[in-house]
């Protein structure tokens, strides 16, 4: 059985973006660059708008505000492209032209249910705020991982990446801190009904 992750990169005031902003934000370091080479091999998951974002830097489109990728930047745009990609989206049509991408046109939760079920290996998210939002309400997320970069982007963040949330418990399972500044919590996810406290069943 396949295991699913849900990974955020994020400001440390939960956005996924901010404009004017490099890539993590300028600040990855040598230590969190190590680490992101020595992830396993994943098949990544995400949406229409994801999709047609990381396929334009593959292609060569660069960030708004910047004249050219980062070789952190480049390195990372490749390990993508390399990497099977499962795209769910009934707006884009075949075929993709970003290698090694599939379009699924299904419905997205019953999609994964049935790969996490069907497969081995890992699954994991990439950005696809929605998807993410989707697949966890579904109960399908078996770990829940965020690396908070430090920053506060109040006035420039873009993409809140909670809104619309459940409630959602979370029990910690992995948390690491890189170059002195980036800090990594990994968390096994648990949906609420409602507020443990106080609430009605």
């Amino acid at each position: 059985m396949s295991e699913l992750l849900v990974d955020f990169i994020t400001s440390l005031d939960g956005y996924a973006s901010g404009r004017g902003w490099p890539g993590f934000w300028g600040l990855e370091g040598p230590e969190y660059l190590a680490w992101l080479g020595e992830q396993p091999e994943a098949t990544y998951l995400m949406g229409a708008n994801t999709y047609r974002l990381m396929s334009g830097f593959a292609a060569g489109e660069v960030p708004e505000g910047q004249d050219e990728f980062r070789p952190e930047e480049e390195e990372s745009v490749d390990q993508l492209t390399q990497a099977p990609k499962v795209v769910f989206s009934s707006s884009l049509e075949e075929p993709l032209t970003w290698a090694n991408s599939t379009l699924v046109r299904d419905d997205a939760v019953e999609t994964v249910r049935a790969m996490k079920s069907s497969g081995s290996g890992l699954l994991s998210t990439i950005g696809s705020l929605s998807l993410c939002r989707s697949l966890l309400r579904a109960g399908l997320v078996d770990r829940f991982r965020v690396v908070m970069f430090p920053v506060i982007t109040g006035a420039t963040g873009e993409e809140r990446i909670y809104d619309g949330y459940p409630d959602v418990a979370l029990e910690m399972i992995d948390h690491r801190t890189f170059d002195g500044r980036i800090q990594l919590v990994e968390y096994k996810p648990r949906v609420l009904e409602h507020p443990p406290l106080g609430a009605p069943e």
